[in-house]
C-alpha cells in the first residue's frame, strides 16, 4: 500500500503535539510495511521564502499554487492509493483535496481541531468557550474579534478560506475523528455518518510502568485555554503540602503565573519546557496527571502518555477528555468506583464522591471550575493506585500503536475497495 501523508508543520518554536503525532504515525505506518510518501511543508520555511513566494502567502490558505503543482507531480509519478491529510495551513491549502480527487486519489483527513468552522480552531475566545461562527456562511465574528493570529486581516482571510472550502471539506472521502466528540462536530457540520470513523492517536509504548511516584503533573502549553490558572487556583484551596507536589511543565504566556506560584509555595515546582526524556521522568515521578483544559481539547497527547505509563488522569469534562479516560459512558454510582472503594478500605469506612466528580475507567473528570477541581484533587490522590492498572489497560486496548495502526490500515483498505466521492 502506498500512502501520501500531507501536513503543514507548525513552527518548531511553538512545540506542537500535532507535529509529534504525524511523525509518530508515519513511523508506525512504515514499520507496518506501508510505503509512505511524505508531502510536508513547514511554517518555519516562511521567513526564508523569496519575495515572489511571500507575495502569494495571502492566498495560500485558499489555493497554494506551488503546493498543488508539487502534489500533482507526486501523484502522477507514484500513483498512491490514498492521500492522508492532516493540517493544510498555510502552505498546503485544503485545495489538495481537489487536486487528489482530480488524480483519482481518495482522501482521508484526520481532524485535529475545529477549523472546519472556527478560524482559531479551538472554539475559545476571551477566556471562554465560543461557538459564534457555527452555522454561519461567513465567520464574521472571527473577523470582528481578530480570532486568527490576533489580526483582522488574517482572520478575514481564514474566515473566507473556510467559506470557500465548505464544499471541499464535504467531499473528503473519510474523516478520522480522534474522539466521539469530534465525530459529533463533523456530523453537526454536515458530514454523513458513513464518512466518519473514530480512531484516536497513539504514542510509542514506553514499556512496563514503573511504580507510582507522588503528587501531580501538569504538562501543557502555558496559555489561557489550557487552564493552568484554574489549576493553581484549585491548588491554593488546600494547605501547603497536603496533596504532595504539583509539578508544572511547559512554556507560554502564563509562565510568570506559574513561576510566582512556585516562589510562593514549596509544593509547586516549575520544570520548564521538557525534552522527551524529561517528559518521561516527570510522568514517572508523579502519581496523577492533570489536564485542566478550559476549551474542548480534542485529544491531549499528554493523556495518552500518562495512560501508557500507568498514571491515571484528572481532567476537565470537555472535548475528548472524558472519552480518553473512559468517563463518557455510563459509570458507577458515586462512591462505588474503584478509586472510591480503595479509599474506603484504606480509611475503614464508606466514602462519597464530591459533587461534580465523575469516575472513569482510567481517571476522573470534573467541571472546569476551581471548586470542582479542588474537590477532586484529594480524591485522585487517594485513588491513584487503584486506577494505575486500569489506566495502562486503557492504553493497551485503545491507544497502543498496534491497535491504532491496524485501525488506520483498515480505513485505507476500505477506501481502496469502495472509493466514493459523490
Amino acid at each position: 500500500m502506498r500512502i501520501v501523508v500531507a501536513h503543514n508543520r507548525y513552527r518548531e518554536a511553538q512545540p506542537s503535539g500535532e507535529n509529534t503525532i504525524v511523525d509518530s504515525e508515519i513511523a508506525q505506518l512504515t514499520e507496518a510495511g506501508v510505503e509512505v510518501l511524505p508531502f510536508i511543508r513547514s511554517s518555519d520555511e516562511i521567513p526564508s521564502m523569496s519575495k515572489a513566494a511571500k507575495a502569494l502567502l495571502p492566498i495560500s490558505p485558499i489555493w497554494a499554487p506551488r503546493a498543488q503543482h508539487d502534489l500533482s507531480r507526486l501523484l502522477t509519478e507514484h500513483r498512491p492509493d490514498v492521500l492522508h491529510l492532516h493540517n493544510p495551513y498555510p502552505l498546503i491549502s485544503p485545495w489538495v483535496v481537489r487536486t487528489a480527487h482530480r488524480h483519482g486519489v481518495p482522501v482521508v483527513q484526520t481532524v485535529h481541531n475545529y477549523r472546519q468552522v472556527c478560524s482559531s480552531g479551538i472554539y475559545f475566545r476571551d477566556g471562554v468557550i465560543c461557538q459564534d461562527c457555527k452555522g454561519r456562511a461567513l465567520g464574521v465574528p472571527a473577523i470582528k474579534h481578530r480570532c486568527y493570529r490576533d489580526s483582522a486581516a488574517q482572520s478575514a482571510l481564514m474566515a473566507t478560506t473556510l467559506a470557500v472550502h465548505r464544499g471541499t471539506w464535504r467531499s473528503v472521502d473519510r474523516y478520522v475523528a480522534l474522539t466521539s466528540a469530534i465525530a459529533d462536530h463533523l456530523r453537526d457540520y454536515g458530514i454523513p455518518d458513513e464518512r466518519v470513523v473514530v480512531k484516536p492517536n497513539s504514542v510509542p509504548d514506553p514499556g512496563r510502568p514503573t511504580p507510582l511516584g507522588d503528587g501531580f503533573l501538569y504538562m501543557a502549553r502555558l496559555s489561557p485555554e489550557k487552564g493552568v490558572d484554574l489549576l493553581l487556583e484549585a491548588w491554593r484551596r488546600h494547605p501547603v503540602g497536603a496533596l504532595g507536589t504539583l509539578r508544572v511543565a511547559g512554556d507560554g504566556e502564563l509562565r510568570p503565573l506559574v513561576e510566582a506560584a512556585a516562589a510562593e509555595r514549596p509544593d509547586v515546582v516549575y520544570l520548564g519546557q521538557l525534552d522527551r526524556a524529561g517528559v518521561r521522568a516527570a510522568v514517572e515521578a508523579s502519581a496523577v496527571v492533570i489536564v485542566a483544559a478550559l476549551w474542548h481539547d480534542v485529544l491531549p497527547t499528554v493523556i495518552i502518555e500518562a495512560l501508557a505509563s500507568g498514571r491515571p488522569v484528572l481532567g476537565t469534562a470537555l472535548g475528548g477528555i472524558p472519552y480518553m479516560v473512559g468517563a463518557d459512558a455510563p459509570h458507577e454510582p458515586a462512591g462505588t468506583g474503584p478509586a472510591e472503594v480503595a479509599s474506603a478500605v484504606a480509611g475503614g469506612g464508606r466514602v462519597s464522591m464530591p459533587a461534580g466528580v465523575r469516575t472513569g475507567t482510567a481517571g476522573w473528570v470534573v467541571s472546569p471550575e476551581p471548586a470542582a477541581l479542588a474537590a477532586a484533587l484529594p480524591v485522585a490522590r487517594a485513588g491513584a493506585a487503584a486506577l494505575a492498572g486500569p489506566a495502562r489497560l486503557r492504553y493497551e486496548q485503545t491507544f497502543h500503536p498496534d491497535v491504532v495502526t491496524k485501525r488506520l490500515l483498515d480505513i485505507y483498505a476500505g477506501l481502496a475497495r469502495t472509493p466514493n466521492r459523490a
